[in-house]
């Protein structure tokens, strides 16, 4: 039981009893792993969208777009970068004084190409009297990489990913934001113009991404001739999770209270469920290029798009004709091939169900929300996979999965696991409304059983802490989901500061 002062904290973060104790089970018991049955390749269930298909798809896209709907750009852009710097804090740390490994020389030999060079120099001038190439010469390496990360200078180990430089544009710079603003012109502009982006940020730095906006929105608006409406949350203390001891009691701060952590970007579903639009696109927010890289990017994300409206469009069709009462057993039989066919939802035991439940399946299963996701040909990258997984009625379905999601003591699993052609870019297109244009609530689509525990330490001590269910992992369990091929280039994470003098980042 909790104590009175426990209570009031837990309370003041708007998490309730029922929760925390539905926590604390959750450590002493864990998490299953999900049962998978195999990878999904372009063989099964991975669709390669023909060149005959292009057109068509591209003009149902933008058919759409001249409707009265809401798209929206939905952009998880919190945190600080401090992991892209990785290296460079190394370095710092390190006891000499030159570059000595690869990254480092890569660094040094490549800096006068990075977008944010120019505002370095000038703050290594102002700062110690000297511009950056005269400190290369006396040697000076780590007196950069201080001006670079720290408070004393750029501070950019400790500024979000969104408001750094990331790329130039002609004789500009642009941030990664910044980016973020262009392609939703290219791609999510609707016949009035007007471009909704919604950025979740850490509290602390929202000040700077408005800041950001209110300086350089204007300007974008000129240059793609739309009206941006920019929004911003931030993840609500009430998706925070409890931490517990080694012995999965709570764990507690040296002032007696109780540790709560951050629960993943799987919290995000909470902020996700609050945008008032019909279809909402899912990217990261250092998965950007120039403008000069854009064209694959913009026009995938349009098929994606004309795929899951036209998906959408046959799914309302069903659920009217069921709603009406009105269907012959032929088209009966079209919903299942095409639940089975083309949203991939196996059903083992479907020949045992009677009319009635075959009807009421079909309807639970096709009147959920839908995404359709970029895939990506596997080239080592990390990130989760495509498979098809067990649900928890039994069905089979596409999922998402990270490889904590899989037994890979298991050497079946493991074999399934590490033979995947393809991985997870984060590249999604989401309906999240239903056939009588009522939003899903989409927290009732989580799979809770999907969240993961981890080992971390504070002030010494070791602690565990809880995941939530991935945002595109078990928090979209219960969605209908569709995966897409789509090519390498556009896929351009920036892990770390030299991802930024790969080709696709460097060129203007």
């Amino acid at each position: 039981m909790l104590d009175s002062k426990a209570l009031t904290q837990v309370t003041a973060k708007g998490i309730t009893v029922n929760q925390i104790e539905e926590q604390l089970a959750c450590f002493s018991k864990g998490f299953p792993f999900l049962e998978i049955t195999s990878s999904a390749s372009v063989e099964k269930g991975i669709n390669v969208i023909s060149k005959e298909d292009r057109d068509g798809l591209m003009n149902d896209w933008d058919a759409y777009l001249g409707q009265e709907k809401t798209v929206v750009k939905f952009v998880p852009a919190s945190g600080a970068a401090s992991r892209m710097f990785k290296n460079l804090y190394e370095f710092q740390s390190a006891p000499y004084d030159e570059p000595a490994t690869s990254f480092e020389k890569q660094f040094f030999e490549g800096l006068k190409q990075f977008a944010f060079y120019d505002e370095l120099n000038n703050c290594c001038v102002k700062k110690e009297g000297k511009d950056i190439p005269t400190l290369l010469l006396m040697k000076g390496y780590k007196r950069i990489v201080s001006l670079l990360l720290d408070e004393s200078g750029l501070n950019y180990g400790q500024l979000p990913k969104g408001v750094l430089l990331f790329h130039h544009s002609g004789k500009e710079v642009r941030t990664a934001m910044e980016e973020h603003l262009a392609e939703g012109a290219l791609y999510a502009k609707n016949n009035l113009g007007k471009v909704n982006l919604h950025f979740t940020v850490s509290p602390e730095h929202r000040a700077l991404f408005k800041a950001l906006v209110g300086k350089k929105s204007e300007s974008y608006e000129k240059k793609y001739s739309v009206d941006y409406d920019i929004s911003f949350s931030v993840q609500k203390e009430s998706t925070d999770t409890i931490a517990v001891d080694m012995e999965n009691k709570p764990f507690l701060n040296q002032d007696g209270s109780l540790l709560f952590r951050p629960g993943g970007h799987g919290a995000l579903i909470e902020n996700l469920n609050d945008i008032d639009g019909d279809i909402v696109f899912i990217k990261n927010i250092d998965n950007v290029v120039p403008d000069s890289f854009k064209f694959s990017t913009v026009a995938y994300k349009k098929l994606l798009a004309g795929l899951l409206v036209r998906l959408q469009k046959k799914i309302f069709d069903y659920l009217r004709l069921i709603e009406s009462g009105k269907y012959s057993h032929s088209q009966i039989e079209e919903m299942i091939h095409f639940l089975q066919n083309e949203l991939n939802v196996r059903n083992p035991g479907i020949k045992l169900l009677e009319d009635v439940e075959l009807v009421l399946y079909l309807k639970r299963k096709l009147n959920r929300p839908i995404r359709v996701c970029g895939m990506v040909r596997n080239s080592g990258e990390p990130g989760g996979g495509p498979f098809f997984a067990v649900n928890p009625d039994g069905t089979i379905s596409l999922q998402i999965l990270e490889s904590s999601q899989i037994d890979l003591s298991d050497p079946e699993k493991k074999s399934l696991f590490e033979g995947g052609t393809h991985f997870n870019p984060v590249d999604l297109v989401c309906g999240v409304k239903n056939y009588k244009d009522e939003k899903f609530n989409l927290l009732e689509f989580v799979d809770k059983n999907t969240g993961f525990i981890s080992q971390k330490s504070k002030d010494g001590r070791d602690l565990k802490a809880l995941e939530l269910p991935g945002l595109w992992n078990g928090a979209m369990s219960d969605w209908n989901t569709v995966f897409v091929e789509v090519p390498v280039e556009t896929f351009n994470p920036v892990k770390t500061v030299n991802d930024l003098l790969r080709p696709e980042h460097s060129v203007s």
